[in-house]
């Protein structure tokens, strides 16, 4: 049977379709091998792609770690803060009355400007971009809480917030060019250390943010069947200083009253434990306030100074004639000048003082008398020789970044003779400092050190620690000794240069100094009485040092006054402070009038907390101090300073009866004692100049609250805001 003409077409049709089909099923089975063999799929990685539908990844925040002084006080740390973003996709917007995305671009940028400090049109064209979100730079960085609510206030739609982190240095200018400073980068938002021991510790201090990794459904919910992956974040660990942060504060302050009233070009000023070799303090102006990162120099002024030093020198001459048996303290010489080859050494004052002893002239700084020690006695080889011994040949290899070499310039005699006077070579002030141990530790001369340990903050685990290392013992503890005892005649002594540096109570051995500063020109000394770096390196107390401090001020404003008189209002100030605060019990009888204890005179403050506001208000003024009363309440619930705490007579002692306190007025505080009402309150302060509080961003009466920033302009109390900053040797 022939097949027709329709079943023909019918059969080419089917055949037709078969193959269509095989080639499909080719095509889905070339196809699905290729994926199964490669796992893409136009150009996307499969298994990445379903774990970005199906699977959710939430970042578990690490901290930075924490520096802290060496009672564990706070210098640096971490702090919440807030980011500003703005949302422009009216997409995210499902109720039209509730608008979740920016709506009125001219209205928010109004309102926002005046609290950004940004001008309107910088704010209108970030909110003009075609993006889902923005962000408003570093104006809508670090938010404080405060500036937060004032935002959230204005119900601007679209405006939100994101959680954030700030590094925070609570003391402002406080051992900043040691302390130095982290920044958070723009490209990956981590914190990065870019200065002093922020940068240097870097590896100890940095932080690794940890995360939750879990299986979700298509609403984003998480599966009850999620195998959870979870990564722990790994926080910076905690560096604990040798800074005691009493000590620094009665460093700083000093300074900025020298500042203040001297607008000297420099300041450079150290305390040191002779006995450890642990620096307790370390400050120089210019400086500059961590927040605000106004630095005018990145150098630690401490270790990467060298300049010459003075008579300060003559310290460790007398103290090498001492040990080589060559120095005679009652014998005579003839000063008012002395002959090096073509070269003349000449005294400060002009002609000398006739013929004197030995004794006299370090008492008098003379020159002649330390050049003939120098040359005729000791020989400028064996001279030589101490200055190795006391580490002046060397850097002292101090924990810390950039320390400078010195600059000994012993090629001519005149050079050599002129260096055992401080004059012809440089030093750092923290060599300076290393070999004054050696006199005030029984010829041990220690090596300087400001990290005490690094501390793991998560198992509080000691992963570094530092500890006192003997250098070596350049002169004998009785050299040592005898050196101290006429050390101490320069302070004592009618004729010693040393008076302005007498404190009542302690005897204080050391040795002043007056550095010509070279000519820019480099031909000799600049003239002028103002043109000299002034410095002090002191002991205390004598029999038994306990600290060393030494200030050296460059190019004070003297108009007139005397060189060691800016130099004396820092070393007076915080030697004395130091040593009451320590506890040292005065060496000398006090001479008073009355049996009062003077006004500076440290008490140990008791414990108040629980204790009824009337008998602890009560304590506190018996014992000499100001309460600051903070809330309405009956008892106590916190007090700052903490009780067993050392405080100075006079100073205010916080108490905190509730946990609703209002702001009190601030004019005429101290920056210390705003300092103390941020503590007890925690809220971060900011302070502007130098001087006492003439203006307060928060104002009198505002209910305080937690994580709050309080800015403080700081003048004199006439209203005027202060600055932040500011020929022959003896």
């Amino acid at each position: 049977m022939k097949l027709t003409h329709k079943n023909i077409n019918m059969n080419r049709g089917a055949a037709l379709l078969a193959l269509i089909f095989g080639l499909l099923f080719l095509v889905i089975f070339v196809r699905f091998f290729y994926i199964q063999s490669t796992g893409t799929a136009h150009g996307q990685a499969l298994a990445a792609r379903a774990e970005e539908l199906y699977e959710s990844q939430r970042t578990i925040e690490a901290s930075r770690g924490s520096i802290l002084d060496r009672k564990g006080e706070v210098i640096a740390e971490d702090k919440s803060s807030y980011k500003l973003v703005a949302i422009l996709d009216d997409q995210i917007t499902t109720d039209p009355d509730n608008p979740e995305h920016v709506v009125d671009v001219e209205e928010t940028a109004q309102k926002l400007a005046p609290l950004l400090n940004m001008e309107e049109s910088e704010i209108v064209e970030v909110l003009s971009k075609d993006l889902y979100q923005v962000e408003f730079g570093s104006a809508g960085r670090d938010i404080s809480h405060t500036l937060k609510e004032q935002i959230t206030k204005l119900e601007l739609p679209g405006i939100t917030f994101i959680r954030d982190t700030q590094r925070f240095y609570p003391n402002g200018i406080f051992a900043s060019h040691l302390i130095g400073y982290a920044q958070k980068q723009e490209d990956t938002g981590e914190t990065i250390g870019m200065m002093g021991l922020e940068k240097t510790l870097e590896k100890y201090l940095h932080e690794e943010d940890g995360y939750i990794k879990f299986e979700k459904d298509r609403y984003n919910w998480k599966l009850p069947t999620s195998d959870d992956e979870i990564v722990a974040p790994k926080n910076g660990q905690d560096v604990y200083l040798t800074i005691d942060q009493k000590i620094q504060t009665f460093l700083e302050d000093s300074m900025n009253q020298v500042v203040e009233e001297y607008s000297p070009e420099k300041i450079v000023a150290v305390v040191a434990d002779p006995k450890t070799g642990k620096i307790l303090a370390m400050a120089q102006r210019p400086s500059f306030d961590p927040n605000k990162r106004n630095i005018t120099s990145y150098y630690n002024d401490v270790i990467s100074y060298p300049f010459e030093p003075g008579s300060t020198m003559k310290i460790f001459t007398l103290a090498a004639a001492i040990e080589e048996g060559v120095y005679n303290g009652n014998a005579t010489f003839q000063s008012g000048s002395y002959a090096v080859g073509p070269s003349i050494v000449r005294d400060h004052k002009r002609g000398g003082w006739g013929t004197i002893s030995f004794n006299e002239g370090v008492q008098r700084s003379s020159n002649v008398g330390f050049s003939i020690l120098a040359k005729d006695m000791l020989g400028t080889d064996r001279m030589y020789q101490y200055l190795n011994k006391f580490g002046f040949t060397k850097k002292t290899n101090i924990d810390l970044p950039n320390e400078a070499e010195s600059k000994i310039n012993y090629n001519y005699e005149i050079d050599k003779v002129s260096t055992a006077f401080g004059q012809a070579s440089a030093f750092t002030p923290i060599q300076l400092v290393q070999a004054a141990t050696a006199i005030a530790n029984n010829g041990k001369m220690m090596k300087p050190y400001v990290i005490d340990k690094i501390v793991d903050k998560d198992s509080n685990e000691v992963v570094k620690e530092n500890s006192s290392k003997v250098i070596s013992q350049p002169i004998t503890e009785k050299t040592a000794k005898e050196t101290l005892d006429i050390l101490e005649t320069v302070v004592s002594s009618e004729n010693g240069t040393g008076k302005p540096y007498s404190i009542e109570g302690y005897q204080v051995a050391g040795k002043t100094g007056t550095a010509q500063m070279p000519n820019p020109n480099g031909r000799g000394y600049l003239s002028g009485n103002d043109n000299h770096i002034f410095s002090f390196l002191g002991m205390a107390p004598k029999d038994n040092p306990e600290l060393i401090v030494y200030v050296a001020v460059q190019k004070p404003k003297l108009e007139g006054q005397a060189g060691s008189v800016p130099v004396s209002m820092i070393f007076n100030t915080v030697m004395k402070n130091s040593l009451q605060y320590l506890q040292i019990e005065p060496t000398e009888e006090i001479e008073t009038e009355t049996q009062v204890k003077p006004s500076n005179e440290d008490t140990l403050l008791p414990d108040l907390v629980d204790t009824k506001f009337a008998e602890a208000n009560n304590q506190l003024k018996k014992l000499g101090l100001t309460p600051i009363i903070l809330g309405n309440g009956q008892k106590v619930i916190a007090q700052y300073p903490e009780g067993d705490t050392s405080i100075m007579l006079n100073e205010k002692v916080f108490l905190k009866l509730s946990e609703e306190v209002k702001m009190p007025d601030l004019t005429g505080w101290s920056k210390r004692d705003v300092m103390k009402l941020g503590n007890i309150m925690n809220i971060s302060v900011n302070a502007e100049g130098s001087g006492f509080v003439i203006k307060q961003s928060i104002k009198k009466g505002s209910l305080l609250k937690k994580g709050d920033v309080l800015t403080i302009s700081l003048g004199t109390e006439n209203g005027e805001k202060q600055p932040e900053e500011s020929n022959e040797q003896e």
